[in-house]
């Protein structure tokens, strides 16, 4: 799962890259914009953006703002299987774009 996660927030944009930390992946534009968690069951993802910017319809992400976590930002979502695929990358782009200033204020 890791793996198809991996190629499509590298093919969202050509200056996105990738970093392979101690105790999480990190995909970056500028700066992280979503950080990868490997758990068992799922991967635990941090979007690198305020909670109340992030337009969620299904309402699955939660706000960590206040929690100690690994990654960066206050959005998590956790993505367990590969039909939440779409959905969750279309969250991961917001984040994307929010840091490249096409999503309102850089």
């Amino acid at each position: 799962m890791f793996e198809a996660f991996r190629k499509q927030v590298l093919a969202l944009d050509p200056c996105v890259t990738e970093e392979f930390l101690k105790l999480y992946v990190a995909y970056k534009a500028e700066t992280n914009f979503v950080d990868v968690v490997p758990q068992a069951k799922r991967l635990r993802l941090s979007l690198n953006m305020a909670f109340p910017e992030i337009n969620d319809p299904k309402g699955i992400c939660k706000d960590v703002s206040g929690l100690g976590r690994w990654g960066n930002g206050d959005v998590e979502v956790g993505l367990a299987s590969l039909e939440e695929l779409p959905y969750v990358l279309g969250l991961v782009r917001q984040s994307l774009e929010k840091q490249l200033g096409n999503g309102g204020e850089a």
